[in-house]
């Protein structure tokens, strides 16, 4: 089968390598469309120590979908479509996945497996929306406007937030956000973050603040940000292990911060079934996120184009079979 692998910084092969075999109890699934996250290209795409490579082949990629032709278990058969969550170490950039039916998502027979994968980011950030307290009429501050803040974006707005206000320093994401149900957009290269904040909430501050870029600075804002005794919910991942922080805004502010990550949850799946029914039924479409389409071929181009932020990019999903 074909498969990608970071044979070198920031390089990606294409090779042939052989097939996985499903076990007993497991599918063998064809892989059709895959997607780049952020988080992929933070922690896999960015440069290792040489010693590294070649990196696991498939990785790093783990937004998959497609067919099962071949199953091992009782629960599903050749046939279904489904979203798989490869284990950790593993990715999908290759055109066939053995899983285990704990890691697989049921998805509906209708319609382009492309917009179904984006199930997967979307319903990541409905665990961690699952978290907050009643938004309802409350004011809600997103921190990052990449394709895990617009997910938060459109979920807040759905739930009733008074306002969802959102902070992206590029225009062409905090654009998009329109579409995702954002009230107020800020740029804080543009205008000062704070004082946009605080002339929106009256100066008290938002009753959550959602950090969803993963730097060091927006982990940091939240905590000057969030009104008193509100809530702070952490999504994004930083790159460094120890991340320092304005320790008096924490005592002065006295939030109750909230680490949310579904993957880690001990149930992977449950909320991206959630939001697999969500948009069935129209509740909402997270295939918006969706700005470009291209073929397993155009890995490498996919991966610089996210990197470097290019062409208005959101997401970028591939199809295996070209």
């Amino acid at each position: 089968m074909r498969a990608a692998r970071l044979s070198g910084p920031k390089h990606f092969e294409i090779l042939e390598t052989d097939a996985p075999v499903a076990q007993d109890g497991q599918c063998l699934i064809r892989l059709e469309r895959v997607s780049v996250c952020g988080s992929d290209i933070r922690h896999g795409f960015q440069v290792h120590p040489e010693e590294e490579y070649p990196m696991a082949i498939g990785s790093p990629c783990h937004e998959l979908a497609g067919t099962i032709v071949e199953s091992r278990t009782d629960e599903y058969h050749e046939g279904q479509r489904v979203i798989v969550i490869p284990p950790r170490g593993t990715g999908g950039l290759m055109e066939y996945l053995a899983s285990d039916t704990d890691r697989m998502i049921l998805l509906p027979d209708e319609g382009p497996l492309d917009e179904w994968v984006m199930c997967q980011p979307s319903g990541t950030v409905l665990y961690s929306c699952q978290q907050m307290p009643n938004i309802l009429g409350k004011n809600v501050l997103i921190l990052g406007q990449g394709s895990i803040g617009l997910s938060f974006t459109m979920i807040t707005s759905r739930q009733g937030a008074a306002k969802v206000m959102v902070a992206d320093v590029l225009d062409y994401r905090l654009e998009k956000s329109k579409e995702f149900g954002s009230t107020h957009r800020i740029n804080p290269d543009n205008e000062n973050l704070d004082e946009a904040v605080a002339e929106l909430t009256g100066g008290v501050g938002p009753d959550v603040v959602v950090e969803a870029a993963g730097y060091p600075d927006t982990f940091n804002d939240c905590f000057r940000l969030v009104r008193q005794f509100g809530t702070i919910i952490v999504f994004g991942v930083q790159t460094d292990d120890l991340v320092p922080i304005e320790h008096h805004w924490i005592m002065e502010k006295q939030p109750r911060m909230i680490g949310t990550t579904g993957a880690r949850s001990g149930d992977p799946t449950s909320q991206i079934k959630h939001m697999v029914a969500l948009r069935e039924r129209g509740w909402c479409d997270p295939s918006k996120l969706i700005t470009h389409r291209m073929g397993f071929t155009d890995v490498q181009n996919a991966y610089d184009m996210y990197d470097q932020r290019k062409d208005g990019i959101i997401k970028v999903v591939l199809n295996l079979e070209v």
